[in-house]
C-alpha cells in the first residue's frame, strides 16, 4: 500500500507528516461506531473563539440516505472516487452568534474542527480527503440546512486502497511527489514577504512521540 510521509524541513509529529489526502478508498470497508465516535469527539473538542463551537456536521455512512444526498452534491470530478469512501461528512458553520450578531470566525473555527477530525482519522489508521468541490446550495436544500448556517466542505473518510484502482489521471496524482511552498515563502517577519529569520539545525534528532 502507498505511504506518503512528507519530507519536512525538520521533524514533526508522525501523525502530521504521514497524513495525506488520498482518492483511492476501499469500497468494502465500513466504519464501526467504535471508530466513528473518536472522530466526532476529536472535532467536538476543537478550539473555538469564546467556546462558541459554531460547527455542525452532517454524517453519512456509505449506503445510507445522508451519504447519498451528500454524494449527489459533489462535483463530477469528486464523484469519480468519493463514492468508495466509508463516510461523507459535510461541515457546516453557524454564521451568527446566539445574540444574532455575525460570527466572523465561524469558518475558521469549523476548519479547525475538520482538521482535528482528519488527524484523528489518521491516528485510527484511516484517511480523510477534504473537498471544496460541491454544491453548497444543493446540500442546504437536500439536507434541510437552516438559514444562518453555511456549508463549508465535505470530507471523505475511509481505508486506503491501491492507487491502481483509480483512473489514469487520478492515479498519477495519487502517487505524485508531495510538495509544499518553502518556509521562506510562507512565514514572514517585520514586513510582508521578508522571511522569518529562523536557524535550521539539521542535527536536531527526529521527533520522539
Amino acid at each position: 500500500m502507498t505511504t506518503r510521509t512528507a519530507t519536512t524541513a525538520v521533524a514533526v509529529h508522525p501523525l502530521l507528516a504521514e497524513r495525506w489526502s488520498p482518492r483511492s478508498f476501499d469500497p468494502t470497508r465500513t466504519i464501526s461506531d467504535e471508530e466513528l465516535l473518536p472522530l466526532l469527539e476529536a472535532a467536538r473538542w476543537a478550539p473555538s473563539a469564546r467556546n462558541r463551537q459554531p460547527w455542525r456536521f452532517l454524517v453519512g455512512r456509505r449506503g445510507d440516505t445522508t451519504y447519498q444526498r451528500i454524494f449527489a452534491t459533489l462535483m463530477s470530478s469528486n464523484q469519480l472516487w468519493a463514492g468508495n469512501s466509508s463516510l461523507l461528512v459535510a461541515a457546516v458553520a453557524a454564521e451568527f452568534q446566539e445574540n444574532g450578531t455575525p460570527n466572523h470566525g465561524s469558518a475558521y473555527d469549523t476548519g479547525l474542527a475538520v482538521a482535528q477530525l482528519s488527524v484523528q482519522a489518521h491516528a485510527l489508521g484511516l484517511h480523510a480527503h477534504q473537498m471544496g468541490g460541491f454544491d453548497p446550495d444543493r446540500l442546504r436544500t437536500s439536507l434541510e440546512v437552516p438559514d444562518g448556517y453555511r456549508p463549508l466542505s465535505v470530507t471523505a473518510i475511509g481505508a486506503l486502497a491501491p492507487a491502481d484502482l483509480l483512473p489514469g489521471d487520478l492515479r498519477a496524482r495519487e502517487t505524485a511527489t508531495r510538495e509544499r511552498r518553502p518556509l521562506t515563502e510562507t512565514f514572514f517577519a517585520e514586513t510582508w514577504g521578508k522571511p522569518l529569520p529562523v536557524r535550521y539545525e539539521p542535527e536536531i534528532p527526529p521527533y520522539d512521540a
